[in-house]
């Protein structure tokens, strides 16, 4: 059975940072298993923290789906979505990874969002493991296009205004019945005296502290060299802090 894992947060928050060293730690722990990385933000950039290049994004695919001329004679739409998407995957050795991209002009996407999501659910029951890197609306998963999650983090900075923000993530989930097991808090660039004075606001999301990951100043030197995040040493502080909650969660 696929263990599938979603971060959430509002942008800048670092979700897109531990979704990668999630990743990473999927790889190092668990050698030989398959693992999925889904960037279902539509500011997407999970790849540059893999280190990866994408050519084709899904929304992309779904806009040519909506022109009947594009799907090829011969072919269905729905064997038009699974050739386009597969090919878009980017394959490596450990893991595969789909961007799914900013929807691409107006109109209604109803019919290939549907086959998205069957093409999906089958996706992932291919997988040991499903990681997805979420937009704070949760509109993916809220549409059901991301198969039902077994662990939702979500992610907030040490202010009260993130922590209450992450708030609205959980009445989002419980609004539209998005299918969660169960829904943990992380909060990055912090220390345990702002956990500690944030205790009170922390409470009143609902939502229960997994940990912290503090600051780590081999993140901005990384981005500001065009380095990869997944390549941080493993004995900087957010790597270690990634793996404990990989630990908390029993990955």
């Amino acid at each position: 059975m696929t263990k599938k894992i979603a971060v959430a947060g509002k942008g800048g928050t670092g979700k897109t940072t531990l979704s990668g060293l999630l990743v990473r730690y999927m790889v190092n722990n668990h050698p030989g298993s398959s693992i999925l990385a889904v960037d279902a933000d539509a500011n997407a950039n999970l790849n540059e923290v893999l280190g990866l290049e994408i050519e084709e994004t899904i929304s992309e695919i779904l806009g040519d789906v909506k022109d009947p001329k594009a799907v090829p004679t011969g072919m269905t739409k729905d064997m038009f979505v699974e050739y386009r998407i597969g090919a878009s995957m980017v394959e490596t050795d450990a893991y595969d990874l789909l961007v799914m991209g900013n929807p691409q002009g107006p109109g209604c996407y109803c019919f290939p969002l549907d086959l998205l999501r069957k093409y999906l659910e089958n996706l992932a029951s291919n997988y040991n493991f499903m990681i997805t890197d979420n937009e704070a609306g949760l509109e993916h998963l809220s549409r059901r296009i991301i198969p039902a999650m077994d662990h939702l983090l979500v992610t907030t900075d040490p202010t009260i205004r993130g922590v209450r923000s992450a708030g609205r993530v959980r009445e989002i989930v419980e609004s539209v019945g998005i299918d969660v097991g169960k829904m943990s808090l992380v909060i990055t660039a912090g220390d345990e005296e702002q956990v500690e004075l944030l205790s009170d606001e922390i409470k009143k999301t609902g939502i229960e502290l997994l940990g912290t990951i503090p600051h780590d100043k081999n993140i901005p030197k990384f981005d500001a060299q065009g380095k990869p995040l997944v390549e941080l040493p493993e004995d900087s502080p957010a790597s270690v802090a990634v793996e404990e909650l990989g630990g908390i969660l029993g990955l």
